[in-house]
């Protein structure tokens, strides 16, 4: 892993001396940078955050790690990833404009990038397990997939354009990799960084028994690692939203790649759901029905937010070599149906991917706070096993739950069984 000889680790102690040279992030700052109040904020499993505050305003500086921060020097890892965060960032602001962070520096050698502090945005996820709601969250969230799917792909951009990206996030090895074991292998056999509740067992075992389901994972990994369609950003889930109660952002996509259409959709729906089964624990009874209730809402709108904003794209944006309108409107056709078709496929999709990371967000590495933060063992692993097994059926049978009134009902049936 080759590092460049003058790449040095940030610390609280060192951040102002080092970039408090650099207009781009001293003019947003403001005042001497032997003043600045720095905060390390890094919560993360990845990397360095610090968050930089002045007379001025303030910033996030963000530096990768020559390895994984959560484990360890034991588990190496490129700083490059930092290089490809920053690509998909400036794509995101342009495919999609307003949802993620603007990037004001970037410092290649020492993989770092300054960007906007969003504030006083939180992490979706503590807003979800604190009952909390946020408007037009689901909307903006199938609109955010919408159009990175769309504008990434060659329905709208050229061939040499979307070939010459592809061939850049090529480069991102090491970030796919994670993904590829963490998500699509780790979770259905005993590997080394597994761990799961103990009373979840029973149903860990089943699940791992089956081979029919684990052939159906593997062909969808199969499309993860060959079908370039989009620029992902790859780890939708909500630790990587932001949001108040009236506006939503996007963040952290320092996984992202060329893939699946489906994928980010897919993963974003997913925590949706875990939000949902989790509930139990976090809400008392008289709230418990309506917020999850509303979780359904924000799903169904992040599903027909995502159809109506790619039909419009479809409509106004369609200038790359798929379904030329050359071979459509203007020879006096339709492409509507074509539209309809590619849609039904994406959503078969992204249930089935919305499975897997149910599936690996309790039983491979980096769970879900949802659910790590319920204390009694036995109620974690009832709550957990409602959604393996829903996770398990939307594998096996995403066909059956495209209708989203199906798909809801799905889920309040595994809210009410008892499974273990």
């Amino acid at each position: 892993m080759e590092i460049d000889q003058h790449y040095r680790a940030l610390g609280v102690d060192t951040l102002s001396q080092r970039l408090g040279g650099v207009e781009a992030v001293a003019s947003r700052v403001g005042g001497e940078p032997t003043s600045w109040d720095i905060r390390e904020v890094g919560d993360g499993n990845l990397n360095l955050v610090f968050i930089v505050s002045g007379d001025v305003g303030s910033v996030v500086v963000k530096q990768a790690l020559p390895y994984v921060r959560m484990v360890g020097e034991s588990w190496p890892l490129p700083i490059y990833r930092a290089h490809f965060e920053y690509y998909a960032l400036v794509r995101q602001a342009k495919r999609a404009p307003g949802i993620a962070p603007e990037v004001y520096y970037f410092d290649k050698p020492q993989a770092l990038f300054v960007m906007e502090y969003l504030h006083p945005h939180t992490i979706l996820r503590r807003k979800l397990i604190n009952g909390e709601r946020v408007a037009q969250l689901g909307e903006t969230i199938g609109q955010f997939c919408a159009r990175t799917a769309f504008r990434g792909s060659e329905l709208s951009l050229s061939s040499p354009e979307k070939k010459a990206d592809v061939g850049l996030f090529s480069g991102n090895v090491a970030i796919p990799a994670i993904t590829e074991s963490l998500v699509f292998t780790d979770p259905y056999y005993g590997a080394e960084m597994n761990h799961h509740t103990p009373e979840l067992s029973p149903v860990v075992d089943e699940l791992r028994r089956n081979a029919r389901l684990k052939a159906k994972v593997q062909r969808l990994l199969m499309k993860f690692t060959s079908n370039t369609e989009t620029m992902l950003h790859g780890d939708l889930h909500s630790g990587s939203i932001m949001a108040t109660d009236t506006d939503v952002r996007v963040i952290d996509p320092e996984f992202s790649q060329y893939g699946p259409m489906a994928f980010d959709l897919g993963m974003a729906v997913a925590n949706f759901l875990m939000a949902y089964f989790s509930q139990p624990a976090h809400r008392l009874e008289d709230e418990l029905e309506a917020y999850q209730a509303w979780i359904l809402e924000v799903i169904e709108a992040c599903f027909t937010r995502f159809d109506a904003e790619f039909r419009h794209l479809w409509q106004t944006e369609r200038t790359g070599i798929l379904f030329p309108k050359s071979l459509f409107e203007e020879q006096g056709n339709s492409a509507d149906d074509a539209c309809d078709a590619l849609l039904e496929e994406i959503r078969l999709d992204a249930l089935a991917y919305c499975g897997i990371e149910m599936h690996r967000r309790v039983l491979s590495l980096a769970h879900n706070a949802d659910f790590e933060e319920i204390k009694d063992t036995a109620l974690r692993a009832k709550l957990e096993a409602r959604n393996v097994l829903m996770g398990q059926t939307l594998i096996m049978e995403p066909e059956a739950y495209c209708d989203l009134n199906a798909l809801a009902d799905l889920a309040k049936a595994y809210n009410q069984q008892e499974v273990l």
